[in-house]
C-alpha cells in the first residue's frame, strides 16, 4: 500500500472533498487493496462515517446509508489518470488502477529500489541471536539449519526496516570442554590439527573422549578433577584451553565466511561464568533458589514460586559441587545484553528441545526483576534428520559433518553445470557449483517451517524442476541470459501502448506482493513465507518466459518485456538474497 500513497493521497482528496460539499464530516479513510482478479486496485469503507453523521435519518440502517454515501461519491467523483474504473458495492468505494500505468510505476519502483525493492519502515532495534557453536566439536547438519535460519531471519528483518544487531554466543567452556581437554591430556598431548579439516580433527577428539568414558564410567572421576582445576583456573588447563580454543575459532571463522555470514558481537561462555555465578548467588539471597550443596544442586523450584501447575517445573543453575551450567551463564548472558545494547526484542534461534529451558530462563529474569525480560523471544527449529529418520547430534556415530555435506553439494551442483553449461572455464564452473550447492542447501532448510522436521534429501534439495533452490537460481540466469543479448541496456520507460498478456499481469502482480511478503515474513519471523514467494515468482517467470516472445517482439512491446525481464532478474535476487542464497550469472 505505502507503494501508492501517492496514487491513494490524489484519490482520497477527491473523496473528502465531495464529502464535505455534501455537508458529511469524515474522519481519515482506511483503504485495503482488493483481491486481484485482473485488475489492481483500493477499496475504502463508508460505515463509520454513516454512523457519525446525525443528518442521515436515523431509522436508516447503517449499511444503507454507507450505500447511500458510496454511490454518492461514484456519481460526483471524476476518476483521475491514475485510476481506470471505480464502482460503489455495498457500503464500499472500489477503485482500479489504470493497469499500464500500474505496471509501469511498479517496474520504476523496482529500478529506484534495486537491492532495496521491498523494503519496508518498522524502525525497531532487534538483536539476534544464532549460531552458538561449541569449540572443541566440530559443524554439523543441525548447526547448518540454525545458521541458515538465522542469518535469513536477521536479513528479513533488516529488509523490513530494522536495526538489526547479530549476535553469536559461542559455548568456549563448559563440561564437553573440559571431556575434550582431558582426552587430549591424556591420549593425544603435543599434537596439532591438520590445516585441512580442523573441525573435523577438534570433533574426532571429542568423540573419543565420550567413547572412553562410555566404555570406562570410572574416568568419569578425573573429568570431575579437571573441571575443578578449570573452575580454579590452574595455569596448565587455562593455557592449553586458550591455545585449542583457537583453533576451534579458526575454522569456525573459515565456515562463516562461507557460508557468508557475519556478526556484530560475539559473546563467550567463558566471559559470562563468574558474574553467572553472582546472578546464582542473588537468587539464594532473595529466596527465589534453593541452595542444596553439597548432597544436591542449587535450584528452583519455579512452579512452586509462581503459583503454577507443571508449567515451568524446576530449574537447576549450579552444580552441587560448585561448576556452573548454561542457565548459570545464560542469565549473566542476557543482563549483558540488554545493558549494551537495549534492544526492542531479543531473539534466541534454539533448538525447539531447548523450548522449557528458555521459558524457565525468562521467567527466572522476570523474578529478577528485569521488565525487559519480556522483550525476549525464542525462535524454535526442530531437528534435521538422515533419511531413515536418524537424528543428527556430534555425539553419534551417524553425525554428517557440514564440510562433507558441503563438498557432496558442490560436487552434485558441479554435474549440473556441465550437463548445463560445458563450455565453461574450470574456475567459472566452480564459483557457480558453490553458489547452487551453498543455495541448494540453505532452500532445503527454509523452506520448511521451523518447527516441522527435516529428513534430508538430495534429489529434492538439488532439483532443478522442482521447488528447490537450482530451479529458481536458473529462472535467475534465463533473465539474465535474455538481458546479455542487448548488452544490459534497458529501454527507458514509455507509455504501454498494447494490451497486457495475462502472464505479464500475472508477472507483474507477483512483483507487487514482494513488500507485502516481507512484512509478513519478518513479523512472524518465517523465511519460508519468502521461500515460497521466491519458488512462486520463478514459477511465474518461467511461464511468461514461455509464453511472450521478447527480443523478437514488436518494438514497443519488446521494450517493455525488456523492462519487465530486468525487474523479475532483480525480484528473484532479492528474494534469494533475504534466504542469504547468492544467485549465478550462468548455469
Amino acid at each position: 500500500m505505502a507503494m501508492f500513497n501517492k496514487e491513494k493521497t490524489i484519490i482520497e482528496k477527491k473523496v473528502i472533498e465531495i464529502l464535505t460539499r455534501n455537508g458529511v464530516t469524515s474522519s481519515p479513510l482506511i483503504w485495503s487493496w482488493i483481491p486481484f482478479s485482473g485488475h489492481w486496485g483500493l477499496a475504502t469503507s463508508f460505515f463509520k462515517t454513516a454512523s457519525e453523521n446525525s443528518q442521515f435519518k436515523t431509522d436508516i440502517p447503517v449499511p444503507k446509508r454507507a450505500e447511500e454515501i458510496a454511490n454518492l461519491i461514484l456519481k460526483e467523483l471524476k476518476l483521475p489518470k491514475e485510476f481506470e474504473k471505480a464502482e460503489a458495492v455495498k457500503g464500499y468505494l472500489n477503485l482500479y488502477f489504470d493497469s499500464g500505468l500500474y505496471a509501469r510505476n511498479i517496474i520504476q519502483m523496482i529500478f529506484d529500489g534495486a537491492d532495496h525493492y521491498g523494503m519496508g519502515s518498522s524502525g525497531k532495534t532487534i538483536m539476534v541471536e544464532y549460531s552458538q557453536p561449541n569449540t572443541h566439536k566440530a559443524f554439523h547438519v543441525g548447526h547448518l539449519r540454525n545458521m541458515v535460519l538465522g542469518t535469513s531471519v536477521c536479513k528479513i528483518l533488516e529488509h523490513a526496516g530494522n536495526k538489526v544487531i547479530r549476535t553469536n554466543y559461542i559455548g568456549d567452556i563448559g563440561l564437553h570442554v573440559i571431556k575434550w581437554l582431558w582426552n587430549y591430556m591424556n591420549y593425544h598431548q603435543g599434537q596439532v590439527p591438520p590445516v585441512d579439516g580442523k573441525t573435523r580433527w577438534m570433533g574426532d577428539i571429542y568423540a573419543e573422549a565420550i567413547r572412553r568414558l562410555e566404555e570406562n564410567p570410572d574416568l568419569e572421576i578425573q573429568v570431575r578433577e579437571l573441571f575443578k582445576r578449570w573452575d580454579n583456573r590452574d595455569p596448565e588447563v587455562t593455557s592449553l584451553w586458550q591455545e585449542t580454543r583457537e583453533w576451534s575459532l579458526g575454522a569456525f571463522a573459515e565456515v562463516y565466511k562461507m557460508l557468508g555470514i557475519h556478526f556484530d558481537k560475539i559473546y563467550f561462555e567463558s566471559e559470562v561464568e563468574d558474574s553467572g555465578k553472582e546472578i546464582v548467588k542473588q537468587l539464594i539471597d532473595k529466596g527465589i533458589a534453593k541452595d542444596e550443596r553439597p548432597e544436591g544442586a542449587v535450584v528452583i523450584d519455579l512452579d512452586a514460586v509462581l503459583g503454577t501447575e507443571n508449567q515451568y517445573r524446576v530449574a537447576v543453575i549450579l552444580r552441587s559441587d560448585g561448576t556452573s551450567l548454561y542457565s548459570t551463564k545464560d542469565l549473566s548472558l542476557a543482563i549483558n545484553k540488554f545493558e549494551e545494547f537495549n534492544p526492542d526484542q531479543s531473539v534466541y534461534v534454539i533448538d525447539v528441545r531447548q523450548s522449557l529451558y528458555m521459558k524457565q530462563i525468562f521467567k527466572i529474569l522476570e523474578l529478577l526483576g528485569y521488565q525487559w525480560a519480556t522483550k525476549c523471544f525464542h525462535l524454535a527449529y526442530e531437528i534435521v534428520n538422515l533419511p531413515g529418520n536418524v537424528t543428527i547430534a556430534s555425539r553419534e556415530g551417524t553425525v554428517v559433518l557440514l564440510e562433507d555435506l558441503i563438498a557432496e553439494a558442490e560436487e552434485r551442483a558441479m554435474a549440473v553445470v556441465e550437463i548445463k553449461n560445458p563450455e565453461l572455464g574450470s574456475d567459472v564452473k566452480k564459483e557457480v557449483a558453490q553458489k547452487i550447492a551453498l543455495g541448494a542447501l540453505k532452500f532445503s532448510l527454509l523452506s520448511r517451517d521451523n518447527t516441522k522436521v527435516i529428513t534430508f534429501d538430495w534429489n529434492t534439495a538439488m532439483d532443478v524442476n522442482g521447488q528447490a533452490a537450482p530451479y529458481i537460481q536458473y529462472a535467475y540466469v534465463r533473465a539474465n541470459s535474455i538481458l546479455k543479448k542487448v548488452h544490459f541496456s534497458i529501454p527507458p520507460e514509455e507509455e504501454l501502448g498494447y494490451t497486457l498478456s495475462e502472464a505479464e499481469i500475472e508477472l507483474i502482480n507477483m512483483f507487487s506482493k514482494f513488500p507485502q511478503e516481507v512484512e509478513r515474513a519478518a513479523k512472524d519471523m518465517r523465511p519460508l513465507l519468502i521461500a515460497n514467494y521466491a519458488y512462486d515468482l520463478a514459477k511465474v517467470f518461467s511461464n511468461f518466459y514461455n509464453t511472450c516472445p521478447v527480443l523478437n517482439a514488436e518494438a514497443r512491446v519488446r521494450n517493455f518485456r525488456l523492462r519487465l525481464v530486468a525487474a523479475a532478474r532483480q525480484v528473484i535476487a532479492n528474494s534469494l538474497g533475504l534466504l542469504g542464497i547468492d544467485v549465478p550469472d550462468v548455469m
